[in-house]
């Protein structure tokens, strides 16, 4: 039976960066999860935990061995190994040496093929505590740290520096070294409540000693829990509930070890602000949770939440209420002072500030927006003099004093000035709705009007950065352009709105101040860069209609390859697609259109696609040919109209002459017009699935 034993490892730091935290606990456990696993180092469970100055994992019942390991390697021939007089060549001495043997330890594989040097060996397992020092190195360097820090005079990096490293197998400290440091087994509590070094005896006790002896919840699921639980009860006793949405939950827990419910007032006549100006003041500036009462409405309270047990929890109350007081002071000074000019006041202004050096001013993008979204106004139902007014007052709350302390409230602030300034409704509530979806399940416009300043930005911006020539690549994207491509994409589909993109992004380039050498190709370019946006979505079921793993990546790829210009004709083709291939022709079909194409493919002249019927010599020929004839004039009614369900479901009809086709007859007759009619047949029956999807793609039975 295999020895185990558990093993922590704890990296202690100065505070790691809040909103990071969770995201570093996270790959430091897959990547330690991995480098275990690929090492044959077997364990039962495995751990992870973090507080703001700490990552740690425990494994438990970690094989205390490498199980040992049997290595084949294939060698060179024989033939090419030996020469004729038998002596070994330079290719048989270089396995050798690669494989740290002799050459005569080297065994003869006999084959059917032939005879080739073969190296068998048993390597026994290293121990886990050899390998456990590299294999944790290895996972820090992997982390997702945008930039690193050096500290002191040595040159290690990590995203803060490092002050501690606790490593125990068992109740051993590993030797070796990490981050630069020598492991021990001595950890730190709270910095305040617990500040002398703790000894750890055994690897199993690591999150109790924190917990009872070092005032650390070190376990971050349990602390966010608790922090969620404490905010609620306390929101309770004021008679109210927390605003606790996930991000300043993740946020709070990744700020506090001992977490402490702290519950404020400020002045009420605050209220008279924005609802999201007070969220904002209290959620980003302070991480409190606002509280609200039971009509819905914020309370002019908050529970904020301390890393500190006091003796005078009263005096911590009004710590707090003493630094919240001003910012919602400053926020009441930003209201009134943007209210003295209207938006419309600040549209000249626009000019004096840059949107993107070779784009223009926000004066110029605004101009853009107003062209593209006038001429989407008619489609939407939007009126055009609206829209027109919206888009030219989109940026203008940029310039507010408001939105230059919390930026995040831009669109949202444009709607309350605009209403304020007697603005209509409806360019209002654009202003707002021009930056949905802000993020991955957001919600979209819902008005026309907003609508069409939403989809006028986003082709405006796609249109300008790629004619800049400043693509994303990697995982870099600073311009958001995968967020707005894939916003594109939600808002015409799931608001059911026909537009050809392609038209669309080619008006969208048009009006760009810049000079493009190849234009066509810049906007096939951005159509696929859309498009490609949207594969994500479909193939994790987050398209309306499609549940996860309904969509398969050849699925969506034989769509993608026919180039619907609408986004929703898209749709429609692979909702068709997907309707098909639950059908028991499906599979047929799909090898047959496979088939069709492999041999389209091939020929050196691509027929015409006039049939002859006087010229067919099998009676399936003539079948399948009638079969056609038969479901074309319905079918090119159904494709003008985009019913492409209907469309397949006529084409599936076709498989049973189809497979007698190919059963009895010989496409490549060696009689050139007999083959070329037998081409031109096959090319009409390929094109009219092609009206749909590129069948060929498809996987076939």
């Amino acid at each position: 039976m295999t020895a185990t034993a558990d093993f922590i490892i704890e990296i202690g730091t100065e505070e790691l960066p809040p909103r990071a935290l969770r995201m570093l606990e996270q790959a430091f456990a897959t990547h330690l999860e991995h480098s275990l696993g690929a090492s044959g180092l077997a364990f039962v469970q495995l751990h992870s935990f973090a507080t703001p100055r700490r990552l740690a994992v425990l494994v438990t019942g970690l094989a205390l061995k490498q199980p040992a390991r049997h290595i084949e390697k294939k060698g060179p021939p024989v033939s090419a190994a030996f020469s004729a007089d038998g002596k070994p060549t330079r290719a048989a001495e270089a396995f050798a040496a690669s494989c740290g043997v002799e050459l005569s330890a080297l065994e003869r594989l006999e084959t059917p093929k032939g005879s080739w040097l073969m190296y068998r060996a048993q390597v026994p397992g290293q121990p886990a505590s050899d390998l456990l020092c590299g294999l944790v190195s290895e996972a820090l360097a992997a982390l997702p740290i945008p930039r690193r820090m050096r500290w002191g005079s040595g040159d290690t990096e990590f995203v803060r520096p490092v002050h501690w490293v606790l490593a125990l197998l068992g109740d051993q400290v590993l030797k070796g070294r990490i981050l630069d440091l020598e492991p021990g087994r001595t950890t730190r509590g709270h910095r305040y409540h617990a500040p002398e070094p703790l000894c750890l005896d055994t690897a199993a006790d690591y999150p109790r000693l924190l917990m009872e002896r070092g005032r650390v919840i070190v376990d971050f699921a349990e602390r966010r829990s608790r922090i969620a639980a404490a905010a609620a009860e306390s929101a309770a006793s004021l008679g109210g509930v927390p605003v606790a949405d996930d991000d300043l939950l993740d946020e709070v827990a990744s700020l506090v070890e001992w977490p402490v419910p702290v519950s404020g007032r400020f002045d009420p006549a605050f209220l008279e602000l924005p609802e999201e100006v007070l969220m904002a003041t209290l959620q980003a500036h302070q991480r409190y949770f606002p509280v609200r009462g039971p009509d819905g409405q914020l309370m002019a309270s908050f529970i904020a939440i301390s890393n500190l047990d006091s003796a005078d929890p009263d005096q911590v109350r009004r710590g707090n209420e003493r630094v919240v007081r001003p910012r919602l002071a400053d926020a009441a000074f930003f209201w009134s002072q943007d209210g003295r000019a209207p938006l419309a006041a600040r549209v000249d202004e626009m000019q004096r500030v840059i949107y993107q050096r070779g784009l223009g001013s926000l004066h110029d993008k605004a101009g853009r927006m107003a062209s593209l979204a006038t001429r989407l106004a008619g489609p939407l139902g939007a009126d055009t003099a609206e829209v027109e007014r919206a888009a030219w007052l989109s940026r203008t709350d940029l310039l507010t004093e408001m939105v230059g302390e919390f930026p995040e409230l831009q669109g949202i602030m444009g709607r309350y000035y605009a209403g304020r300034d007697g603005e209509p409704a409806a360019v209002a509530a654009a202003l707002a709705e021009q930056y949905l979806p802000r993020h991955a399940g957001d919600r979209l416009p819902e008005t026309p009007c907003g609508l069409a300043l939403a989809l006028a930005d986003r082709l405006d911006t796609l249109a300008g950065v790629f004619a800049l020539g400043k693509r994303p690549s990697g995982n870099k994207d600073p311009y958001g352009l995968r967020r707005a491509a894939l916003g594109l994409m939600r808002i015409l589909v799931e608001s059911g709105i026909e537009l050809d993109l392609v038209s669309a992004l080619r008006e969208a380039l048009v009006l760009q101040p810049l000079q493009v050498k190849d234009p066509e190709s810049l906007v096939e370019a951005l159509y696929q860069f859309v498009v490609e946006r949207s594969r994500a979505w479909y193939l994790e079921g987050l398209a309306p209609g499609f549940p996860a793993g309904a969509v398969g990546p050849a699925m969506f790829e034989s769509v993608r390859l026919r180039k619907p210009a609408s986004p929703l004709d898209f749709h429609a083709r692979l909702q068709a697609v997907h309707t098909f291939m639950q059908r028991p022709e499906a599979e047929s079909l799909a090898a047959a259109n496979k088939r069709i194409a492999n041999i389209l493919r091939g020929v050196d002249l691509v027929p015409d696609d006039t049939v002859d019927p006087a010229s067919f010599r099998e009676d399936e020929e003539r079948r399948l040919y009638e079969a056609i004839l038969a479901a074309e004039a319905s079918h090119r009614e159904a494709v003008s109209r985009g019913e492409y369900a209907a469309v397949l479901e006529t084409l599936t009809r076709l498989r049973g002459p189809v497979d007698a086709f190919f059963d009895k007859v010989l496409v490549m007759s060696e009689d050139p017009a007999e083959r070329a009619n037998r081409l031109a047949l096959l090319g009409r029956l390929r094109a009219m699935f092609l009206d749909v999807a590129d069948f060929s793609q498809l996987p076939a039975a």
